[in-house]
């Protein structure tokens, strides 16, 4: 949650000028409604930082507030997508992405995590806004209960469904399709293979190891012995 004093000192009301702040602006997101989601949220900020770990020109982030209106500060309209990516920009950590100081760049790919209680917003009020105002070129909501998940890529202006091949939805903003696995969301290569997780991967690397020394162990060489 954002400190209190941040938003109090946000603007500075002269008359009807109302100026941006000079200082940072904090992140202003209530806590996440469950450990679900939580942990999916992290799991799909995890993969991406992962799998973009050599570049250097795009930002992962989630449930961090996007300031898009230096006058909606005073008024809270303000918006927090559970899961983002804005691609040709500086990977650095942030408090909060304020577009106006960002050179007006807005999400490129935006998923939304849905609930019992944000689950109608999700679907029609950040639709329209992620669509109208944000321009965003997908947007992506899941909801982890019944395991929906559903894409739309702007087209001439409006969201337009993508369809989904066997339970995946490609994202071109990604490069990579999107589906299920263990009943959890996740990020699948072009060619259809899984992004593992950190602890996925550490399983693969014990894997291979104890290959190479059964491999070592048929050609009469124990790999445990120290020269």
């Amino acid at each position: 949650m954002a400190q209190a004093t941040d938003l109090q000192q946000a603007f500075l009301e002269d008359g009807e000028d109302i100026r941006p702040p000079a200082g940072e602006l904090w992140s202003d997101e209530p806590p996440l409604e469950s450990d679900l989601h939580r942990e999916q949220i992290d799991l799909l900020i995890q993969l991406l930082k992962w799998w973009w770990r050599d570049q250097d020109n795009v930002y992962v982030s989630g449930n961090l507030t996007v300031y898009y209106d230096a006058q909606q500060i005073t008024t809270r309209n303000f918006r927090g997508p559970d899961f983002f990516v804005v691609k040709d920009t500086d990977k650095k950590d942030r408090k909060s992405w304020v577009v106006w100081r960002e050179g007006g760049r807005y999400p490129d790919f935006i998923l939304e995590i849905l609930s019992d209680s944000t689950a109608q917003v999700d679907r029609v009020t950040k639709k329209a806004l992620y669509q109208d105002t944000f321009r965003t070129p997908e947007y992506f909501w899941f909801d982890p209960a019944t395991l929906e998940l559903k894409g739309f890529s702007l087209i001439r202006g409006l969201y337009q469904p993508i369809e989904a091949i066997d339970n995946q939805c490609w994202s071109e903003e990604l490069g990579l399709y999107i589906g299920l696995h263990n009943n959890k969301l996740r990020f699948f290569t072009p060619e259809g293979e899984l992004i593992p997780s950190a602890e996925e991967r550490a399983t693969q690397a014990e894997q291979q190891l104890t290959q190479l020394k059964a491999q070592l162990r048929a050609q009469g060489i124990e790999p445990d012995i120290e020269a």
